[in-house]
Protein backbone atom coordinates (compact mmCIF):
# COMPACT_ATOMS: atom_id res chain seq x y z
CA UNK A 1 0.00 0.00 0.00
CA UNK A 2 1.25 3.46 -1.06
CA UNK A 3 0.54 6.32 1.47
CA UNK A 4 0.02 10.09 1.27
CA UNK A 5 -0.21 13.31 3.24
CA UNK A 6 -2.98 15.66 2.61
CA UNK A 7 -2.53 19.31 3.74
CA UNK A 8 -4.44 22.66 4.24
CA UNK A 9 -1.95 25.27 2.28
CA UNK A 10 -2.19 27.42 5.31
CA UNK A 11 0.58 30.22 5.51
CA UNK A 12 3.99 30.05 5.89
CA UNK A 13 4.37 27.75 2.69
CA UNK A 14 7.46 26.91 4.13
CA UNK A 15 5.78 24.63 6.79
CA UNK A 16 3.80 22.82 4.13
CA UNK A 17 7.28 22.18 2.52
CA UNK A 18 9.11 20.80 5.58
CA UNK A 19 6.20 18.48 6.49
CA UNK A 20 6.19 17.38 2.98
CA UNK A 21 9.67 16.45 2.92
CA UNK A 22 9.29 15.12 6.02
CA UNK A 23 6.47 12.95 4.83
CA UNK A 24 9.06 11.49 2.07
CA UNK A 25 11.51 11.15 4.68
CA UNK A 26 9.04 8.80 6.55
CA UNK A 27 8.33 6.59 3.41
CA UNK A 28 5.71 8.64 1.85
CA UNK A 29 4.79 8.98 -1.75
CA UNK A 30 2.24 11.41 -2.35
CA UNK A 31 1.85 14.46 -1.24
CA UNK A 32 -1.95 16.52 -1.53
CA UNK A 33 -3.14 19.63 -0.59
CA UNK A 34 -6.42 21.44 -0.33
CA UNK A 35 -7.54 23.81 -2.99
CA UNK A 36 -9.81 26.52 -2.48
CA UNK A 37 -8.55 29.78 -3.46
CA UNK A 38 -10.12 32.25 -0.81
CA UNK A 39 -9.40 30.02 2.40
CA UNK A 40 -5.54 28.84 1.53
CA UNK A 41 -3.08 29.84 -0.31
CA UNK A 42 -2.56 29.03 -3.79
CA UNK A 43 -1.28 25.14 -3.99
CA UNK A 44 0.27 25.22 -7.66
CA UNK A 45 2.78 27.65 -6.37
CA UNK A 46 3.44 25.59 -3.28
CA UNK A 47 4.04 22.64 -5.36
CA UNK A 48 6.69 23.71 -7.45
CA UNK A 49 8.55 24.04 -3.84
CA UNK A 50 7.36 20.56 -2.49
CA UNK A 51 9.08 18.94 -5.87
CA UNK A 52 12.41 21.22 -5.99
CA UNK A 53 12.66 19.86 -2.46
CA UNK A 54 11.70 16.13 -3.01
CA UNK A 55 12.81 13.74 -4.86
CA UNK A 56 9.83 11.00 -5.39
CA UNK A 57 6.91 12.30 -3.77
CA UNK A 58 3.88 12.63 -6.33
CA UNK A 59 2.22 15.40 -5.66
CA UNK A 60 -1.33 17.06 -6.77
CA UNK A 61 -4.59 18.86 -5.44
CA UNK A 62 -7.23 16.96 -3.31
CA UNK A 63 -9.01 18.60 -4.76
CA UNK A 64 -9.36 20.90 -7.94
CA UNK A 65 -12.61 21.55 -9.81
CA UNK A 66 -13.21 22.78 -13.40
CA UNK A 67 -14.77 26.27 -12.43
CA UNK A 68 -12.21 28.53 -10.70
CA UNK A 69 -9.58 28.00 -13.44
CA UNK A 70 -10.01 27.57 -16.69
CA UNK A 71 -9.00 23.88 -18.14
CA UNK A 72 -6.26 24.98 -20.43
CA UNK A 73 -4.81 26.86 -17.50
CA UNK A 74 -5.25 23.70 -15.36
CA UNK A 75 -3.36 21.40 -17.85
CA UNK A 76 -0.81 24.03 -18.76
CA UNK A 77 -0.04 24.44 -14.91
CA UNK A 78 0.32 20.63 -14.50
CA UNK A 79 2.23 20.15 -17.56
CA UNK A 80 4.85 22.59 -16.54
CA UNK A 81 5.61 21.14 -13.87
CA UNK A 82 6.19 17.52 -15.09
CA UNK A 83 8.23 19.46 -17.59
CA UNK A 84 10.68 21.33 -14.69
CA UNK A 85 10.43 17.42 -12.30
CA UNK A 86 9.37 14.78 -14.46
CA UNK A 87 6.06 13.50 -14.27
CA UNK A 88 5.18 13.68 -10.76
CA UNK A 89 1.93 15.10 -10.68
CA UNK A 90 -1.56 13.91 -10.52
CA UNK A 91 -4.85 15.88 -11.14
CA UNK A 92 -7.69 15.58 -8.39
CA UNK A 93 -10.61 16.44 -9.81
CA UNK A 94 -14.15 17.12 -8.19
CA UNK A 95 -17.09 19.36 -8.03
CA UNK A 96 -15.80 22.06 -5.80
CA UNK A 97 -17.35 21.90 -2.47
CA UNK A 98 -15.77 25.23 -0.50
CA UNK A 99 -13.88 26.63 -3.96
CA UNK A 100 -16.86 27.00 -5.54
CA UNK A 101 -19.32 28.07 -2.52
CA UNK A 102 -16.81 30.50 -0.76
CA UNK A 103 -17.20 32.33 -3.63
CA UNK A 104 -20.56 32.74 -4.40
CA UNK A 105 -21.31 30.00 -6.93
CA UNK A 106 -22.45 26.57 -6.80
CA UNK A 107 -20.60 23.23 -7.24
CA UNK A 108 -19.78 21.69 -11.16
CA UNK A 109 -22.00 19.15 -12.19
CA UNK A 110 -20.95 15.96 -13.25
CA UNK A 111 -21.15 17.12 -16.95
CA UNK A 112 -18.83 19.56 -16.78
CA UNK A 113 -16.74 17.59 -14.43
CA UNK A 114 -16.71 14.71 -17.34
CA UNK A 115 -15.72 17.05 -20.25
CA UNK A 116 -12.95 18.82 -18.18
CA UNK A 117 -11.44 15.58 -17.29
CA UNK A 118 -10.83 14.87 -20.71
CA UNK A 119 -9.31 18.12 -21.75
CA UNK A 120 -7.38 18.18 -18.84
CA UNK A 121 -6.07 14.84 -19.10
CA UNK A 122 -5.28 15.40 -22.89
CA UNK A 123 -3.68 18.88 -22.87
CA UNK A 124 -1.14 17.63 -19.74
CA UNK A 125 -0.09 14.67 -21.70
CA UNK A 126 0.80 16.51 -24.73
CA UNK A 127 -2.25 15.12 -27.34
CA UNK A 128 -5.04 17.66 -28.82
CA UNK A 129 -7.98 18.59 -27.13
CA UNK A 130 -11.10 20.87 -27.95
CA UNK A 131 -12.36 23.33 -26.02
CA UNK A 132 -15.45 23.79 -27.58
CA UNK A 133 -14.77 24.37 -31.13
CA UNK A 134 -11.44 25.43 -30.80
CA UNK A 135 -8.74 22.09 -30.99
CA UNK A 136 -5.35 23.38 -29.21
CA UNK A 137 -2.14 21.24 -28.52
CA UNK A 138 0.57 22.60 -26.19
CA UNK A 139 3.30 22.91 -28.61
CA UNK A 140 6.37 22.27 -26.06
CA UNK A 141 4.98 19.32 -24.28
CA UNK A 142 7.50 16.22 -24.44
CA UNK A 143 6.22 13.28 -25.92
CA UNK A 144 6.70 11.01 -22.59
CA UNK A 145 4.29 13.66 -20.81
CA UNK A 146 2.08 12.33 -18.71
CA UNK A 147 -1.29 13.49 -16.01
CA UNK A 148 -3.56 10.73 -14.40
CA UNK A 149 -6.70 12.30 -13.38
CA UNK A 150 -8.82 10.91 -10.17
CA UNK A 151 -12.16 12.07 -9.20
CA UNK A 152 -13.49 12.49 -6.25
CA UNK A 153 -16.76 11.09 -5.84
CA UNK A 154 -19.55 9.97 -2.87
CA UNK A 155 -22.90 9.38 -5.12
CA UNK A 156 -24.22 6.94 -7.41
CA UNK A 157 -24.26 8.87 -10.28
CA UNK A 158 -20.73 10.32 -9.45
CA UNK A 159 -19.43 6.75 -8.49
CA UNK A 160 -20.29 5.18 -11.86
CA UNK A 161 -18.64 8.13 -13.62
CA UNK A 162 -15.49 7.78 -11.65
CA UNK A 163 -15.77 3.96 -13.24
CA UNK A 164 -16.18 5.22 -16.25
CA UNK A 165 -13.45 7.69 -17.37
CA UNK A 166 -11.12 8.33 -14.30
CA UNK A 167 -7.80 7.05 -13.71
CA UNK A 168 -8.11 6.59 -10.13
CA UNK A 169 -11.03 6.92 -7.25
CA UNK A 170 -10.94 9.41 -4.43
CA UNK A 171 -12.90 8.27 -1.02
CA UNK A 172 -12.57 10.77 1.44
CA UNK A 173 -13.46 8.29 4.68
CA UNK A 174 -12.74 5.19 5.77
CA UNK A 175 -15.56 3.34 6.85
CA UNK A 176 -14.92 -0.56 5.94
CA UNK A 177 -18.77 -1.02 5.01
CA UNK A 178 -19.22 2.18 2.66
CA UNK A 179 -15.39 1.70 1.05
CA UNK A 180 -16.00 -1.59 -0.23
CA UNK A 181 -19.86 -0.47 -0.95
CA UNK A 182 -18.59 2.68 -3.07
CA UNK A 183 -14.94 1.02 -4.67
CA UNK A 184 -17.03 -1.71 -5.76
CA UNK A 185 -19.48 0.53 -7.60
CA UNK A 186 -16.43 1.98 -9.11
CA UNK A 187 -15.30 -1.53 -10.35
CA UNK A 188 -18.75 -2.57 -11.36
CA UNK A 189 -18.91 1.01 -13.89
CA UNK A 190 -15.64 0.04 -15.17
CA UNK A 191 -16.02 -3.46 -15.89
CA UNK A 192 -19.40 -2.24 -17.55
CA UNK A 193 -17.63 0.60 -19.64
CA UNK A 194 -15.50 -2.46 -21.21
CA UNK A 195 -12.17 -1.20 -18.61
CA UNK A 196 -9.73 -3.05 -17.04
CA UNK A 197 -10.80 -2.33 -13.24
CA UNK A 198 -7.35 -2.77 -11.90
CA UNK A 199 -6.61 0.23 -13.97
CA UNK A 200 -8.62 2.58 -12.00
CA UNK A 201 -6.03 3.27 -8.82
CA UNK A 202 -8.55 3.52 -5.69
CA UNK A 203 -7.53 6.33 -3.11
CA UNK A 204 -8.55 6.24 0.72
CA UNK A 205 -8.59 9.85 2.31
CA UNK A 206 -8.97 10.40 5.95
CA UNK A 207 -7.77 12.55 8.98
CA UNK A 208 -5.63 10.05 11.21
CA UNK A 209 -4.27 10.62 14.92
CA UNK A 210 -2.09 8.27 16.47
CA UNK A 211 -2.37 8.33 20.62
CA UNK A 212 0.24 7.22 22.73
CA UNK A 213 -2.63 4.48 23.93
CA UNK A 214 -6.11 3.30 23.58
CA UNK A 215 -7.09 4.62 27.00
CA UNK A 216 -10.89 7.01 26.86
CA UNK A 217 -8.89 10.28 27.21
CA UNK A 218 -6.56 9.38 24.64
CA UNK A 219 -9.15 8.39 22.41
CA UNK A 220 -11.84 11.43 23.23
CA UNK A 221 -8.79 13.85 22.69
CA UNK A 222 -8.12 12.49 19.21
CA UNK A 223 -12.08 12.34 18.44
CA UNK A 224 -12.35 15.86 18.85
CA UNK A 225 -9.12 16.60 16.81
CA UNK A 226 -10.31 14.63 13.84
CA UNK A 227 -14.44 15.80 14.70
CA UNK A 228 -13.98 18.70 11.63
CA UNK A 229 -14.09 15.87 8.73
CA UNK A 230 -17.24 14.81 9.73
CA UNK A 231 -18.55 18.31 9.00
CA UNK A 232 -16.43 18.49 5.88
CA UNK A 233 -18.15 15.38 4.46
CA UNK A 234 -21.46 16.13 5.66
CA UNK A 235 -21.52 19.04 3.06
CA UNK A 236 -21.25 16.61 0.21
CA UNK A 237 -24.12 14.33 2.13
CA UNK A 238 -26.51 17.20 2.46
CA UNK A 239 -26.32 17.66 -1.29
CA UNK A 240 -27.22 13.80 -1.46
CA UNK A 241 -29.98 13.81 0.56
CA UNK A 242 -31.31 16.87 -1.01
CA UNK A 243 -30.74 15.08 -3.96
CA UNK A 244 -32.16 11.67 -3.62
CA UNK A 245 -33.96 12.16 -0.41
CA UNK A 246 -33.40 10.95 3.24
CA UNK A 247 -34.50 7.50 2.57
CA UNK A 248 -33.56 6.41 -0.84
CA UNK A 249 -32.00 3.04 -2.04
CA UNK A 250 -29.45 5.02 -4.33
CA UNK A 251 -27.41 6.00 -1.30
CA UNK A 252 -26.54 3.44 1.90
CA UNK A 253 -27.88 4.83 5.29
CA UNK A 254 -24.84 4.20 6.51
CA UNK A 255 -23.28 7.33 5.34
CA UNK A 256 -26.44 9.81 5.55
CA UNK A 257 -28.05 9.36 8.79
CA UNK A 258 -25.50 11.17 10.82
CA UNK A 259 -26.30 14.74 9.17
CA UNK A 260 -30.07 14.52 10.49
CA UNK A 261 -29.06 17.23 13.73
CA UNK A 262 -26.82 19.18 11.12
CA UNK A 263 -28.14 23.21 11.31
CA UNK A 264 -25.39 24.34 8.69
CA UNK A 265 -22.00 24.79 7.94
CA UNK A 266 -19.40 28.42 7.83
CA UNK A 267 -17.16 27.63 5.49
CA UNK A 268 -14.50 30.24 7.49
CA UNK A 269 -14.31 27.45 10.26
CA UNK A 270 -13.37 24.56 7.41
CA UNK A 271 -11.26 21.85 8.04
CA UNK A 272 -10.33 23.44 11.82
CA UNK A 273 -10.23 21.05 14.62
CA UNK A 274 -12.29 23.57 16.68
CA UNK A 275 -15.13 23.83 13.93
CA UNK A 276 -18.42 24.82 15.79
CA UNK A 277 -20.56 23.34 12.94
CA UNK A 278 -19.35 20.13 13.68
CA UNK A 279 -20.82 19.44 17.06
CA UNK A 280 -24.03 17.08 15.34
CA UNK A 281 -20.86 14.61 14.15
CA UNK A 282 -21.13 11.83 16.87
CA UNK A 283 -18.22 9.94 18.20
CA UNK A 284 -19.29 7.20 16.03
CA UNK A 285 -18.68 8.40 12.70
CA UNK A 286 -15.44 9.54 13.94
CA UNK A 287 -14.27 6.37 14.59
CA UNK A 288 -15.61 4.87 11.57
CA UNK A 289 -14.50 8.35 9.03
CA UNK A 290 -11.28 8.59 10.72
CA UNK A 291 -8.03 5.97 11.64
CA UNK A 292 -7.62 7.17 15.44
CA UNK A 293 -5.78 5.55 18.41
CA UNK A 294 -2.38 3.48 18.72
CA UNK A 295 -0.10 2.73 16.10
CA UNK A 296 -1.66 -0.84 16.57
CA UNK A 297 -5.00 0.56 15.85
CA UNK A 298 -3.51 2.29 13.03
CA UNK A 299 -2.43 -0.79 11.09
CA UNK A 300 -5.74 -2.90 12.02
CA UNK A 301 -8.00 -0.41 10.19
CA UNK A 302 -5.52 -0.64 7.31
CA UNK A 303 -5.38 -3.71 7.35
CA UNK A 304 -8.96 -3.78 6.92
CA UNK A 305 -9.39 -1.52 3.96
CA UNK A 306 -5.92 -3.27 2.13
CA UNK A 307 -6.38 -7.05 2.48
CA UNK A 308 -9.68 -8.85 2.19
CA UNK A 309 -13.40 -8.00 0.82
CA UNK A 310 -15.86 -9.77 -0.07
CA UNK A 311 -16.68 -9.92 -3.96
CA UNK A 312 -19.72 -12.41 -4.78
CA UNK A 313 -19.65 -14.15 -1.74
CA UNK A 314 -16.00 -14.59 -2.03
CA UNK A 315 -13.00 -13.41 -0.31
CA UNK A 316 -10.28 -11.93 -2.37
CA UNK A 317 -6.82 -9.94 -2.24
CA UNK A 318 -8.06 -6.05 -2.09
CA UNK A 319 -4.48 -5.12 -3.04
CA UNK A 320 -5.76 -6.68 -6.70
CA UNK A 321 -9.23 -5.87 -6.45
CA UNK A 322 -11.26 -4.19 -4.40
CA UNK A 323 -9.12 -2.62 -1.42
CA UNK A 324 -7.31 0.62 -0.86
CA UNK A 325 -4.16 0.46 -2.86
CA UNK A 326 -3.26 3.87 -1.33
CA UNK A 327 -4.20 5.34 1.76
CA UNK A 328 -3.88 9.27 1.91
CA UNK A 329 -3.74 10.98 5.29
CA UNK A 330 -5.57 14.56 6.05
CA UNK A 331 -3.52 16.57 8.60
CA UNK A 332 -6.17 19.73 9.56
CA UNK A 333 -5.48 22.52 11.07
CA UNK A 334 -4.45 21.44 14.89
CA UNK A 335 -2.68 18.36 15.87
CA UNK A 336 0.17 16.67 16.15
CA UNK A 337 1.84 16.86 12.85
CA UNK A 338 5.00 15.92 12.90
CA UNK A 339 4.55 13.24 15.70
CA UNK A 340 1.89 11.54 13.13
CA UNK A 341 4.18 11.79 10.07
CA UNK A 342 7.01 10.03 12.22
CA UNK A 343 4.43 7.74 13.80
CA UNK A 344 3.18 6.35 10.68
CA UNK A 345 7.18 6.37 9.30
CA UNK A 346 8.76 4.22 12.07
CA UNK A 347 5.86 2.22 13.09
CA UNK A 348 2.56 2.21 10.73
CA UNK A 349 3.73 1.99 7.23
CA UNK A 350 6.62 -1.05 7.69
CA UNK A 351 3.87 -2.84 9.89
CA UNK A 352 1.39 -2.67 6.94
CA UNK A 353 3.89 -3.54 4.06
CA UNK A 354 6.59 -5.82 5.95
Amino acid sequence: MDFGLVLQTDPPASRVISLMKRAERNGFTYGWTFDSAVLWQEPFVIYSQILANTTKLTVGPMVTNPGTRTWEVTASTFATLNDMFGNRTVCGIGRGDSAMRVAGRTPNTLARISEAMKVIRALGSGQEADLGGTVIKFPWAKEDAQLPVWMAAYGPKALKMTGEEADGFILQLSDLYLTEYMVKAVKDAAVAAGRDPSEVKICVAAPAYVTEDDSPEALAHARDQCRWFGGMVGNHVADLVSKYGEHSAAVPEELTDYIKAREGYDYSHHGRADNPDTAFVPDEIVDRFCIIGSAEKQIEKLGALRVVHVVDGELVDAQLAQGAQLFDLLLGRAGAHEATIDAYGSKVIPAVNG
